[in-house]
């Protein structure tokens, strides 16, 4: 089977590579073996929260301009046009967002603290500034027998900020019955149980009554698993202005972002090998040809052109024993530094060396094996080196506009 392109990893770099490829008109597989980080993530999406030096960054472009060179960023030859075309690649696929490149607004984490961001998800709580807020008095509105959404947390954090807090639960008798088994109380099961208008008619006659007299009520993201219409639906019949918090994970906002992107992908013509694994590729020369993976044992999948975005650690797109890093896909060229006991710090709050390992690629995202640079296969996203996704607030955009570079990068040849 031959292809313009094949995108080995389906988290949001291989599928914003994807989908910037299908619309330049390219024949493109993705290959996927299932959950991404997105199963993780937020309600919003990170440019550059946090410089080199730890402090909050206001201006993520004027920020990136001063960054170390060996950050994926300098491969990127326009932040702020990339930037504004990842955007307007996820609004295409539904995943409607607030925020601007040039000024970081803040998002409430479901730990209660204020963090720097770039693009939050539409209905979701976000702050001009980190240090107040637009309501002087809230309700932090929970499910009864929900657990990953640690309120405690929350209303600390929002009376620091000056704000006047209720907390208040509530529940129907369908998440009750919900609650009974405690593996069904998490938020991708509560999604599907408000499905169900009649459910959301008696969840938003709760919330009216509640958060009466107060400026706004706050819920967990637990609603909308495949689009944002029932989460609109609820914030329409609820009297207060509602608005939504992330909680821990699962996320139910990443589970609808990638929901959303992946069936763009598919509905554009690109074909989706999902459950499946990339398990080796054939290079000749400085070119490679083909790749196979575990489910097609019987045929090599053929392409001009390779997106290598399969992600760090978490996603095994990198792997270590105690001798080395390596990438387990082709065994590519892995910047990393030291001994196995430089990898780490002392102290989880530390920045951790091994965070910051990656794959090593050329200017134009090419990767390299024994030193020798592989013409058509390109990195994105978490496997690349250079940068601290956790500390510096970046993953994201590191995700898009490296993927987006990759696809700039392939349509010139």
């Amino acid at each position: 089977m031959k292809f313009n392109t094949i995108i080995i990893g389906g988290g949001l770099a291989g599928l914003t590579a994807g989908l910037a490829l299908l619309k330049a008109g390219q024949k493109v597989a993705l290959v996927s073996d299932g959950q991404s980080a997105l199963h993780f993530a937020s309600d919003s999406f990170d440019l550059l929260g946090y410089d080199a030096q730890g402090q909050a960054v206001t201006n993520p472009l004027e920020a990136i301009a001063g960054l170390d060179a060996t950050h994926p960023y300098s491969k990127v030859a326009d932040v702020a046009g990339t930037a504004a075309q990842a955007q307007q690649l996820l609004a295409e696929a539904g995943v409607k967002t607030t925020g601007e490149a040039k000024a970081n607004h803040y998002r409430l984490t479901p730990i209660g603290v204020v963090k720097p961001t770039w693009l939050t998800v539409d209905d979701f709580v976000t702050l001009d500034k980190p240090d107040t807020t637009p309501w002087k008095k809230v309700v932090v509105a929970n499910i009864i027998g929900y657990l990953d959404f640690p309120t405690k947390f929350i209303v600390a954090g929002l009376r620091k900020l000056g704000v006047e807090v209720a907390l208040k639960g509530f529940t129907t008798p369908e998440l009750t019955e919900a609650r009974k088994s405690p593996s069904e109380m998490r938020a991708t099961n509560i999604s599907h149980v408000l499905t169900d208008p009649a459910v959301i008619a008696d969840v938003a006659r709760q919330l009216s009554e509640i958060s009466a007299g107060f400026d706004a009520v706050l819920l967990p993201a637990v609603i909308s698993m495949k689009d944002d219409a029932n989460a609109k639906l609820l914030k329409q019949q609820v009297k207060t202005p509602l608005y939504y918090v992330a909680t821990l994970p699962p996320s139910i906002p990443g589970v609808r972002t990638q929901t959303l992107l992946r069936n763009r992908f598919i509905a554009q013509g690109g074909i989706f090998l999902t459950g499946d694994q990339a398990t080796g590729g054939k290079i000749e020369g400085d070119t490679l040809k083909s790749i196979t993976t575990a489910k097609l044992t019987d045929a090599e999948l053929e392409a001009d052109n390779f997106v290598l975005a399969t992600g760090s650690f978490m996603a095994h797109g990198l792997m270590a024993n105690y001798e080395k890093v390596y990438e387990p896909i082709m065994d590519l060229d892995v910047d990393y530094t030291g001994a196995h006991k430089d990898w780490s710090e002392y102290g989880v709050f530390n920045a951790q060396p091994y965070m910051q390992f990656g794959v090593a690629t050329d200017a134009q995202l090419h990767v390299k094996k024994g030193g020798k640079v592989i013409k058509n296969c390109y990195a994105a996203g978490a496997i690349l080196s250079g940068n601290n996704r956790v500390k510096m607030a970046d993953g994201a955009g590191v995700d898009m506009l490296t993927a987006l570079q990759a696809v700039k990068n392939i349509l010139k040849k």
